[in-house]
């Protein structure tokens, strides 16, 4: 059995001109490796805060964090949150699991951080607990929530059912007084007043706002014991060759610079990571039709796609334009994969995949991997 695994559906994107852009989690600190093509950006312009008088009343948003971020549906309910609400009211913004972005930005004007709680760990009742203390301490007049298949929107329907108020999920349409929402299959949109707790769809508002919150951390509750209805007993270990390669959220792939397949999957149950091929190593044998990665083949969108041996064909990076990372290894420094990768080694396949192997098997051996890495 391995530890492969799967697509997170909650990795943050971005909708940009150019299509669906993965945010790249982290900050570039000083000594770490960039794209030659990447280009300065453009400092903003200063946003004024969206208000200066003391909050006299509240609007919450509450959603889960993926890796420290915020995916385009969490942020559009605290850009809801913060365009509904009046110069008197204040804006806090309830994160569950890590988060290390400026919660200013989002036009939050308070922030809650609960860094245990992310949506890799099934907790219901401690959730509802934290957010039910929250909403009595600050009593919001509205809560708004992302309306998804992935945590919040469960969490949002529990909260609903506890407090027992008014309430519109699935609203396509909202404004200071009323939601929206598809009625009689979608063919019209039903109208209703704004209700105390409103699960959003997403696109429904525009997150870069016009202004900024305050965005004051406070500290959270300390934890709340609950009744433990259901306990999460984890992922079960999944052979890698039973994954699909458009599941797969670690690819190690092999193209024609790899002679040697047997070290090449080595590598791949290393690293935990599925094994693809271009569609050289494909037409050579090396490898069944089912791992061919590109427009002939597979398109996929790992976290990290690990290209060994590959030229990078505009075939082959058209399947794999999704994935977040490129790392690279070639012996050729214009290859189109360098271009593509965010880091490329140059270099023999065989010899850098033998080192990797055995500084990973010492990495392990010495205690430097983190224990879900062993």
């Amino acid at each position: 059995m391995s530890g492969v695994k799967r697509i997170d559906p909650r990795r943050p994107y971005r909708i940009t001109p150019l299509g669906l852009r993965r945010i790249v989690l982290g900050e570039i600190e000083p000594g770490d490796v960039v794209s030659r093509d990447a280009r300065p950006v453009e400092a903003s312009a200063v946003k004024p805060l969206r208000t200066d008088v003391a909050a006299s009343g509240w609007h919450m948003a509450v959603a889960h964090s993926y890796c420290g971020r915020l995916d385009d549906h969490a942020r559009e309910a605290i850009a809801a949150a913060a365009i509904l609400a009046r110069r008197e009211t204040g804006v806090i913004a309830v994160i569950l699991g890590p988060f290390h972005e400026d919660a200013a930005a989002l036009g939050a004007d308070r922030i809650v951080v609960f860094n245990d709680l992310d949506a890799a760990r099934f907790q219901p009742q401690r959730e509802e607990a934290l957010l039910s203390a929250l909403i009595d301490d600050y009593a919001p007049e509205h809560v708004f929530m992302p309306d998804n298949a992935l945590g919040d929107g469960d969490l949002g329907r529990r909260l609903i059912a506890k407090l027992g108020c008014s309430a519109a999920t699935h609203v396509s349409e909202i404004d200071a007084r009323h939601v929206g929402l598809g009625w009689s299959g979608g063919a019209s949109l039903a109208h209703a007043p704004l209700p105390r707790v409103v699960l959003l769809q997403q696109g429904v508002v525009d997150s870069n706002l016009p202004f900024v919150g305050i965005g004051e951390h406070i500290a959270g509750r300390e934890a709340i014991e609950a009744v433990e209805v259901c306990r999460d007993l984890g992922l079960e270990p999944t052979e890698s060759a039973s994954i699909a390669l458009e599941e797969a959220d670690f690819i190690v792939s092999a193209g024609n610079g790899v002679s040697n397949v047997a070290t090449l999957e080595d590598l791949a149950a290393s690293l935990g990571a599925a094994v693809g091929a271009s569609r050289v190593a494909v037409d050579d044998g090396k490898f069944p039709r089912s791992k061919q990665i590109g427009a002939s083949g597979k398109t996929v969108s790992a976290t990290t796609y690990f290209a060994v041996g590959i030229s990078g064909a505009v075939q082959h990076l058209q399947g794999i334009k999704a994935c977040r990372h490129v790392i690279a290894i070639n012996r050729d420094p214009g290859a189109p994969i360098v271009k593509r990768a965010d880091l490329t080694v140059i270099g023999d396949a065989e010899d850098l995949m033998r080192a990797l192997i055995a500084r990973i098997a010492q990495a392990r051996d010495q205690s430097e991997a983190s224990e879900s890495e062993r």
